[in-house]
């Protein structure tokens, strides 16, 4: 039986689940990107023992089939920009298309009006979140940052940075190295 679990890509919310599943008795087989598949049928009981302590812990269980779809659009989209070795080849509308087998129309009108955003505007809001994580990890500088997250140009990276900030990427690390290495932030 597939779940769906509304919860952060991270390691501790992957434990979180599991040592819910664990608590209950549920075995799964598969604990990945806000779905959950376990070998048991839930019973009304069970379901409901389940939503409450995930609640409790500051996850979802979701019912609802198209918040669902769209969490596994929002999961599809932080993973290729967070984790993706490289960026798609294709375009992302293709990419999220195919991943779901959804024709990508359906997706994007979906997307919008649930969320009161476009996928491309979350794509961009993504992207620059990288971005930020990327700048203050000073390991890469701006020509490695847009070509890793398949900006056309630096100037197309800053110009959309700046846009979604209102601080140019290099103000934005000068601003956060400063801010961090003062005392009052210890």
């Amino acid at each position: 039986m597939k779940l769906f679990i509304k919860y952060m890509l991270s390691f501790r919310c992957k434990m979180v689940v599991k040592s819910e599943l664990d608590k209950l008795g549920l075995h799964y087989t598969r604990v990945d990107l806000g779905e959950v598949v376990i070998r048991e049928n839930l019973d009304s009981v069970q379901r409901n023992q389940l939503k409450d302590a995930l609640l409790k812990a500051g996850l979802e269980l979701m019912d609802d089939r198209k918040a669902i779809l769209i969490e596994k659009v929002k999961h599809i989209i932080v993973e290729m920009i967070n984790h993706g070795e490289e960026q798609p080849k294709i375009n992302f509308s293709g990419f999220i298309s195919e991943k779901l087998n959804y024709d990508y129309t359906y997706l994007a009108n979906l997307f919008s009006e649930v969320t009161g955003i476009t996928i491309e505007h979350y794509i961009i809001s993504q992207k620059i979140e990288r971005v930020k994580e990327l700048l203050l990890y000073e390991e890469y500088n701006l020509t490695e940052i847009s070509y890793m997250l398949n900006y056309s140009s630096v100037s197309h990276l800053s110009g959309q940075f700046k846009k979604v900030t209102g601080l140019t990427p290099t103000y934005f690390r000068k601003f956060k190295r400063r801010k961090l290495s003062t005392p009052d932030d210890v």
